[in-house]
Parts: structure tokens; C-alpha cells; sequence
């Protein structure tokens, strides 16, 4: 992989935009948390499946007709290090946050599951733009905090889970936001229920759950999702006023645990015949919906629809609680597609041709590059020497490809749902190194995206290849490899 970007697109992009508006493009990066690929009324594979027929999310399919669909779209297989991932454009591996952040020096990892394998360091307290911060990625500058040079007022509402407790990068204050709204260090709300104060108190949970600033909604009869869009709603009109562009982080807690029923949505799927617990997920969804929908309603109101970028992601795959269903296989922290490939659509009013398609792969870490270049904004960037992502705006302007050469990566020295791995894919191929046991998957995804049949046997020198290069990568960001309790001993690279 290279270790420089050059950023392709911006020459061509920026007049692109500014021919037919004279200031610079507002940006929404829409993200969820925990939704699978599946989980919409939006088909993300060539044919509809169960969950696209019985999950009902219409403003996805309003944005999907607006822009273009990405069918084969990635983030980390967890939430923390996809969010970093986004605010700095590296791969995990290299910033090394490789599983979720909460308590300081702490990390969340479960030897129970393996009493075989000991995790590596890491940075467990996830990232700070102040120095001197152990156990934590510093980074002297964020996406917002190189947007906001570029004059952005830059907005984070919802969930931040970039820093531990007691840490600087638990406030997106400190990471180039100029305003916060209900970020803290937790990954999932107390509660998203007003009547609760969106606390985990009535339940016997810690305060480290309690959603912050929005006392203004405790015991009221809102959901939390709805009581967040109505904030970002605010904040996005301040702006307007302002007469400056904006960055709105619309990151939602949606449809992370606790399940509990959006009472707006919930009865008619229990009437469809689902059972109490997807009715409740769904219910979820489609609240997490109607934000978008509120949010699209509200640009247009607002009269900046035509100077207005939306992007909606999610974070990583389903959690193992919910059902699985073809043709995925896996779900959230596992290695296999149902785990890492989400949903992903793009609306770049004058450059995404409505109703598209585009089925080349990208990943989280593009989207730092993408929206600096449609922000005129990588000048302002001093480090794009330690990014990995890459400008996929080529991509927004209809072309079919890019590099096919590309690898992606991603590597997770664990013990949680599961044991340690690292992941290549190039082209249609995908290679799972598993450390514990010394194995490889290989799968040609082209032919079987559920990844039920391990070729590592039958094309074994096209295994040998894909773990030559993923283990020179690894060794060229200096990945945290997990070791041997028996013997202390790192385990054996690809």
C-alpha cells in the first residue's frame, strides 16, 4: 500500500462544485452505529432479501435515488476504531485503537475466551490532539479541526467514543469540534428515553453511560434519537445565519443497545409478525430513518439542498444479538462480511448522478481524504503522508474504477466474540489470517460473498501471496501482534 497520498480529484472537483455555487459545499456525514448491511428497505445486493422487506427505512431510499448506492462499502469491525479511522483517514493498524474505548487503561478484552493468547498494547485510551497522553494515538490535527481551518463551523452531535474517560479525547471539543451535543467516552446511551434522562440508572448502570447536555429533555416523552436530530436541526440554522458552511457529524447511538421500541414505529411490525425483539430493532431503524428524513427536509427549508453533501455510513456490521440472514455470513467484530461491509450512500448535488450504482470497494478511511478534496480543504492539511485512505471522489463523478490493485486491511489482536485476526482483500479475493490457531480462510468473494468456501487449500499460491503482502503491511505500520501466554512469544505473522 502506499504510505503517501496524493489526493487525484481535487482540480477537477472543486470548480466543479464552485461553477454553480459560490460558497463552499455544507457536509452531513450521516453515522449509525451497529447497522448491518441488510438492515434498510434498501437493497444493497443484487437481489431484495428478508430484512429489505420487512425493515422499512423510506428516506434511505429517497437518498438512494438522489445519488449513489456503494454495494460494497467497509468500516472496522467495531466502533472505535472506525471512528478514528474516519476522523484521521489511517487503518487501524496503524493507529492501533483496535477495539472499544471506555475506562482509562483499561481494555475491554475477555481472557476467559482464550486462555492461550495474550492481547498486545494498544492504544486502549483512543486518541488526543494533546500530547503526553499514554496508551493513546496523538494526532495534531482531525477531519473538523482541518475543516474548521478551511472556515467550517464544525458540529458533533451524538455519539463520539474517539477517548477514554478521564482522557482529553473523550470531548470532540478537544478534536476540532466547535460545538458538542451529547458526545462523551461511552459507546451506547444509558437510555433513549427522556422519561429515563437517557441514563442507565434505572436499570443499576453506571453513570459512565448517562448521555451528557440534554437535560433539557429528561423525564419528557422524547426519544433520544428524536431529541438529537432536533438539536442538529438547531445547530445546522445557527449556521445558516452565520453565513458559514458547516460540518454536521450526525452521529447517531442508534441502533446500539439497549433495544428499546421507538413507540412512534414499533406496533406495526409486531402486526407484520415479527418477534418483540426485531419489531424493536426495527422500530430502531426507522426512527434512525426519520432523522435522515428531518434532517433532508430541513436543508431544503433552509434553501442550501443545491450546496449540500450527505453521507450515510454505518460504523460496522449487526451485533451478534440479531439474527443473521443471507448471504452474509457474521456479524459485528467477527471477521467475515457481515462484520466489516455496511451501507453506504452519497448525494454530492452536481456530481452524483442520481439513481447510481457503484460497486468498487472503499472503505472508512476514504472518507477523511473525500470530504477534504469536496471541501477545497486538503490544503489545509499538514500530514497526508500517514494516510490511507484515498479520494474516492472519482468514484461520486461515475467512474467505474480506480486502483485495482488496491488492498484493504484490517486487523484485530483480540480477544472479545472472538480471537485475533487480520484481513486482506484484493480485488475479489479476501484472506483471514487467524493468530490463536495459525490458519488462513480464503475466499473469492465474487462467487461466494457468504464465505462458505475456504480455498486456502484448493489455490494455495494465491494464499501464499495474499499473506506475503498482509504481512508486510503489518509489518510496515508496526501492528500490535497478539502473543503466546506460554510462552510470551509473538505469534506467528501471516
Amino acid at each position: 500500500m502506499k504510505k503517501k497520498l496524493i489526493i487525484s480529484g481535487v482540480s477537477a472537483i472543486t470548480p466543479f462544485i464552485l461553477s454553480a455555487q459560490s460558497e463552499q459545499p455544507n457536509i452531513i456525514f450521516f453515522l449509525v452505529d451497529d447497522m448491518g448491511w441488510q438492515e434498510t428497505s434498501v437493497a444493497f445486493y443484487k437481489e431484495r432479501t428478508w430484512l429489505n422487506n420487512n425493515y422499512n427505512t423510506p428516506n434511505m431510499e429517497r437518498l438512494e435515488l438522489q445519488g449513489v448506492k456503494f454495494t460494497q462499502a467497509y468500516a472496522c469491525p467495531l466502533s472505535s476504531p472506525s471512528r478514528i479511522s474516519l476522523m484521521t483517514g489511517q487503518n487501524a493498524a496503524r493507529h492501533k485503537v483496535t477495539n472499544w474505548t471506555l475506562f482509562k487503561d483499561q481494555s475491554p478484552d475477555r481472557y476467559s475466551k482464550n486462555k492461550e493468547v495474550l492481547v498486545p498494547e494498544w492504544n486502549v485510551n483512543g486518541m488526543s490532539m494533546a500530547p503526553g497522553v499514554e496508551h493513546a494515538l496523538y494526532v495534531s490535527e482531525t477531519l473538523p479541526s482541518i475543516l474548521r481551518k478551511a472556515g467550517y463551523k464544525t458540529i458533533h452531535v451524538g455519539k463520539a467514543h474517539w477517548g477514554a474517560i478521564g482522557t482529553p479525547g473523550e470531548d470532540p471539543l478537544n478534536l476540532g469540534f466547535d460545538v458538542n451535543i451529547a458526545g462523551h467516552a461511552a459507546g451506547g446511551p444509558g437510555s433513549y428515553y427522556g422519561k429515563n434522562n437517557f441514563s442507565a440508572a434505572f436499570r443499576n448502570g453506571g453513570p459512565e453511560w448517562d448521555v451528557p447536555g440534554l437535560e433539557k429533555y429528561h423525564g419528557k416523552d422524547i426519544n433520544l434519537t428524536e431529541a438529537l436530530t432536533l438539536e442538529a436541526t438547531h445547530e445546522m440554522e445557527k449556521a445558516v445565519d452565520e453565513k458559514r458552511p458547516f460540518y454536521l457529524y450526525m452521529s447517531h447511538y442508534a441502533i446500539h443497545a439497549p433495544w428499546e421500541e421507538d413507540n412512534r414505529f414499533v406496533e406495526k411490525y409486531k402486526q407484520m409478525g415479527l418477534t418483540d425483539f426485531e419489531a424493536v430493532y426495527a422500530s430502531m431503524l426507522e426512527s434512525m430513518d426519520k432523522s435522515l428524513g428531518d434532517l433532508m427536509q430541513h436543508v431544503r427549508r433552509l434553501g442550501i439542498e443545491k450546496n449540500t453533501i450527505i453521507i450515510f455510513m454505518s460504523d460496522n456490521g449487526q451485533p451478534h444479538q440479531v439474527k443473521t440472514y443471507p448471504p452474509l455470513r457474521g456479524h459485528k467484530i467477527t471477521p467475515y462480511e457481515g462484520g466489516i461491509r455496511v451501507p453506504m450512500l452519497v448525494k454530492v448535488p452536481g456530481m452524483t448522478k442520481p439513481g447510481s450504482e457503484c460497486n468498487v470497494p472503499v472503505i472508512i478511511e476514504d472518507i477523511y481524504p473525500t470530504i477534504l478534496s469536496l471541501a477545497s480543504a486538503t490544503k489545509f492539511a499538514e500530514n497526508m503522508e500517514i494516510v490511507d485512505g484515498r479520494d474516492i471522489s472519482p468514484l461520486l463523478q461515475g467512474k467505474k474504477s480506480m486502483d485495482k490493485n488496491r488492498a484493504f486491511f484490517w486487523h484485530y489482536p483480540h480477544i472479545y466474540d472472538v480471537t485475533p485476526y487480520s484481513i486482506i482483500r484484493k480485488g475479489d479475493w479476501k484472506l483471514i489470517w487467524h493468530y490463536a490457531d495459525q490458519r488462513a480462510e480464503l475466499f473469492n468473494l465474487k462467487y461466494d460473498i457468504g464465505e462458505k468456501n475456504n480455498l486456502a487449500d484448493k489455490e494455495p499460491d494465491k494464499a501464499q501471496a495474499l499473506r506475503k503482502e498482509l504481512r508486510e503491511y503489518l509489518e510496515s505500520v508496526n501492528a500490535p501482534i497478539p502473543r503466546k501466554k506460554s510462552t510470551n512469544e509473538p505469534f506467528r505473522l501471516p
